[in-house]
């Protein structure tokens, strides 16, 4: 069991070392730079053309930014093997300087502070391969079972920039979205983000017109290529009808039919506790690829066999995981907790990756019962290492540990036992994806946020558990009427309550580092901590 456990651990996260030297290029990729600062993103063009025999792409971004203080140097970001070939601005060529993946653009003039610029980057290469999707990031040139390409790109760790020229920092996004055009020969099919626009012959392909509206991540941006077909539905959700489409292998249409049949499911039971799904106007996507599957804005990609559980695998090793295609249900969570709401730091990746966990459990509350939900959540907790906090270095592009997923889960569902009210809960999980609409923020935020709306300080709760691995353990004695308790593994001030079973009654106690006492009107007999809450226990 310890195998399987390391294992589901290692596919699910891919764990990073603990130990971690810092270099230069890790500040150029992790750090707000100068030559980042001034700029601020306001759309992508991106025309990309793919060679699956040659296994290489060529193509062109053309930036829009807006300038917001008035400078010459301008950082873009592209990583080996992938090369510039140039930049133009207004007709004219631009020289550039690169250090690593960083490569620093001099512009001819002063850039005017309040207004609008464009500046095309034209690329070629052989990106990266991702030898183990989506956590080592790239292309995958696969085939399909007709020996037909099937091509599609996963970034998220290693950065977008691994195989397009970008300003690849999370903390700005283009405000009015992308325009991708994406060429691919004739018997295939390019898929990309948002609404299809159009279709054009070329000599040698097809091109594929997707437009984005709304601000979107850099690794949310992608590029699926293969025997397509596709079929769709209207969802009538919070905010009208939304339009929902299916692209999957050809012969794999039968069982996507089955196995989509989760979607409206997934975004019934989303919006009743995020409220409406964020991007209406791009409509939603689920594309299928070659590898497990990626939360990719409006273009959710999918690959988990079109079974139940995570590769037909419960997580939680209840029952319950299998009642849901975890690919389905958590990949589409991320468009609330993600692509709504982005970290602004990768430090701050448990935004991302611990609300979307815990919408698993949430996904089964709404279809199955609290006690559903329950059970899976606390049963996700036997992947729970605590081996680093969850929360990274800031300014050198730098995860904290995969215990962001299901410690973090763990952490929200002990702050809704905390609350006593499903409704507040909810109307918190809601009221952050309306105070944070299409934003990039930061853990403080979110922390600062859901301590005001709950009306509980929470400052050291979430000290306790984002920054340290240290989870509270509940000592407690009994002697007959009296129930003796205290905290230890906690840091200073740390004093969350906590419901304890006695017997046949459900009580509330109030630990803090000190021994506490308190009496009851008859002997104890049995006592144990309700398991909703995420924390050690020992008798002593």
């Amino acid at each position: 069991m310890k195998k399987l456990n390391f294992l589901i651990l290692f596919l699910c996260f891919g764990i990073a070392s603990v130990a971690q030297n810092f270099s230069r290029q890790d500040s150029l990729r992790g750090t707000i730079t100068a030559e980042r600062a001034w700029w601020d993103l306001q759309h992508y063009t991106l025309n990309v053309e793919v060679f699956p025999k040659e296994k290489s792409i060529q193509g062109s971004n053309t930036v829009t930014y807006l300038v917001l203080e008035s400078e010459k140097v301008m950082q873009i970001d592209l990583q080996p093997p992938m090369k510039i070939d140039k930049i133009f601005q207004n007709g004219k060529e631009l020289s550039y300087t690169s250090e690593g993946n960083a490569h620093f653009i001099s512009l001819d003039t002063l850039q005017e502070k309040g207004k609008e610029y464009q500046l095309t980057v034209y690329f070629s290469g052989k990106p990266k391969i991702a030898r183990n999707p989506p956590w080592d990031g790239g292309f995958s040139w696969r085939e399909d079972e007709n020996g037909n390409p099937f091509i599609a790109t996963s970034n998220q760790g290693i950065g977008a920039s691994i195989w397009w020229p970008n300003k690849d920092h999370p903390y700005d996004e283009p405000n009015r979205g992308v325009d991708l055009y994406l060429t691919a020969p004739k018997h295939l099919v390019a898929v990309g983000n948002g609404r299809l626009v159009a279709t054009s012959e070329e000599t040698d392909g097809n091109t594929w017109h997707w437009k984005v509206i709304n601000p979107i991540n850099n690794y949310g941006v992608n590029v699926n290529i293969a025997d397509y077909v596709s079929f769709s539905e209207k969802y009538e959700g919070l905010k009208g009808m939304l339009d929902v489409e299916y692209w999957v292998v050809r012969d794999h249409l039968d069982k996507a039919k089955e196995q989509f049949q989760q979607v409206p499911k997934m975004l019934e039971a989303f919006e009743y506790w995020f409220g409406p799904y964020p991007f209406y106007e791009d409509s939603f996507k689920l594309v299928e690829v070659p590898y497990l599957g990626m939360e990719h804005q409006s273009s959710v990609t999918y690959g988990n066999r079109y079974k139940n559980g995570y590769l037909g695998r419960d997580l939680s090793d209840t029952g319950w995981g299998l009642k849901f295609d975890f690919i389905i249900i958590h990949e589409s969570g991320h468009e609330w907790f993600a692509n709504n709401i982005t970290n602004k730091d990768v430090a701050d990746m448990w935004i991302h990756e611990g609300f979307t966990a815990y919408s698993e459990s949430l996904y089964l509350d709404y279809h199955f019962g609290t006690t559903a939900a329950s059970e899976y959540v606390v049963g996700t907790r036997r992947m729970i290492r605590n081996d680093r906090p969850i929360i990274g270095t800031y300014n050198v592009h730098h995860e904290g540990s995969g215990d962001m997923y299901y410690k973090g889960a763990n952490i929200l569902h002990t702050l809704r036992q905390l609350l006593e009210d499903d409704e507040k809960w909810r109307n918190i999980l809601m009221g952050l994806n309306q105070t944070f609409y299409h934003q990039t923020v930061t853990s403080k935020e979110v922390e600062n946020y859901i301590s005001k709306a709950s009306g509980i300080d929470l400052t050291e709760f979430w000290n306790q558990y984002l920054r340290t691995t240290q989870i509270p353990k509940l000592e407690y004695q009994i002697e007959e009427n009296r129930l003796r308790f205290r905290y230890v593994d906690i840091i200073e001030n740390f004093d969350m309550p906590v419901m304890m079973r006695l017997d046949d009654e459900e009580v509330w106690i109030y630990p803090s580092s000190e021994w506490k006492t308190k009496e009851f009107k008859a002997s104890i007999e049995n006592a144990e901590v309700k398991k909703d809450f995420y924390i050690n226990s020992e008798k002593i």
